[in-house]
């Protein structure tokens, strides 16, 4: 947002920069979280694009580290689908050695004796967080599985956080997947939807400078508005500010009903967008219906004829993906 507009309406903080808005559901999943991982389980968190698991997650993250009882450890790779278990093996040594620069062995071996050993040395439980894990390959989730049970017949103990979009959960619900899914605890995110409403106020008090009243920005219907279209809070946020700029242009204030409706995206709650906000593209989509990606961008766009239509969302349903 511009400086000027932040000025205009009193605004001090970018929404973005809110902080931590904490609903007795945050509370409830972060305590529970906070079991499973001192049990040593393998734990999922799913959750739609923008809906906060992954700042949900760093709280968690503090809070462990805060306390000192559970050594945290975190992959740091970009690039999840190439990501082996070689590599977070890298990441547990490095964030769990003593030492700067750790020696880690190079044998497979003798690289998981040492890592056994290290997290028994370091006498806590270890968590191993790795975001956007909807990406994971499946050898790499079984080798995660078959790590818990080393590091657990050594005498220690470690869990695995894995955060991602639905399709993380539903893909480890497959029977083809039975060996970790039935294993793990699985969370789904809920985001702030059913408190749009109070989410919207707060992030206002949160940003707009002392002495500014926060609910003098946006009229009743006008956040009404928002809070029945919008989903998650990056959505929010994004069009809070989207709407803050429309009504500088035309000098209103507080900002109104019509002025969120211009700003709102017609296509936002179609097909493809919700199926990505879920970790389904159309690459996705085509693999798991062994189709060309050609034919998955024209179901994806409403071009196929329909009886192919019929076809492919009918798959698509037995297969587990929202529609």
């Amino acid at each position: 947002m511009r400086q000027e507009i932040m000025s205009h309406y009193g605004i001090v903080r970018e929404f973005s920069k809110a902080g931590f808005y904490e609903t007795e559901r945050h509370r409830q999943i972060l305590r529970e979280l906070k079991a499973a991982v001192q049990q040593g389980k393998f734990v999922t968190m799913s959750g739609i694009v923008g809906c906060g698991k992954t700042t949900t997650l760093h709280r968690l993250q503090e809070q462990l580290e805060a306390e000192g009882e559970i050594l945290v450890a975190k992959s740091l790779s970009v690039d999840k689908e190439g990501v082996t278990l070689a590599a977070l093996l890298v990441a547990l040594f490095y964030d769990l050695s003593v030492e700067k620069d750790p020696t880690i062995p190079t044998r497979p071996e003798k690289r998981e004796r040492a890592l056994r050993e290290l997290i028994k040395k370091r006498k806590k439980p270890v968590a191993l967080f790795i975001d956007e894990a909807h990406d994971l390959q499946r050898k790499t989730l079984v080798g995660l599985k078959r790590l818990l049970e080393l590091v657990r017949d050594g005498g220690g103990i470690l869990s695995v956080v894995l955060a991602g979009h639905p399709k993380l959960n539903n893909e480890l619900r497959k029977p083809t997947m039975e060996e970790i899914g039935n294993r793990a605890t699985m969370f789904s995110f809920e985001n702030v939807h059913g408190t749009n409403r109070e989410y919207i106020y707060w992030l206002l008090e949160q940003c707009v400078k002392s002495g500014t009243e926060a609910q003098s920005l946006f009229d009743d219907e006008a956040v009404d508005r928002l809070a029945d279209c919008l989903r998650t809070p990056l959505q929010i946020c994004q069009h809070l500010t989207l709407a803050l700029e429309a009504a500088f242009q035309i000098g209103g204030k507080p900002v109104t009903a019509e002025v969120v409706e211009s700003v709102l995206a017609k296509d936002m709650n179609d097909l493809e967008p919700m199926l990505i906000r879920h970790g389904y593209g159309h690459k996705a989509l085509a693999e798991i219906l062994n189709v060309g990606q050609g034919d998955m961008r024209k179901f994806l766009r409403g071009q196929l004829p329909p009886g192919r239509t019929a076809e492919l969302q009918a798959s698509l349903l037995r297969a587990g993906v929202p529609l």
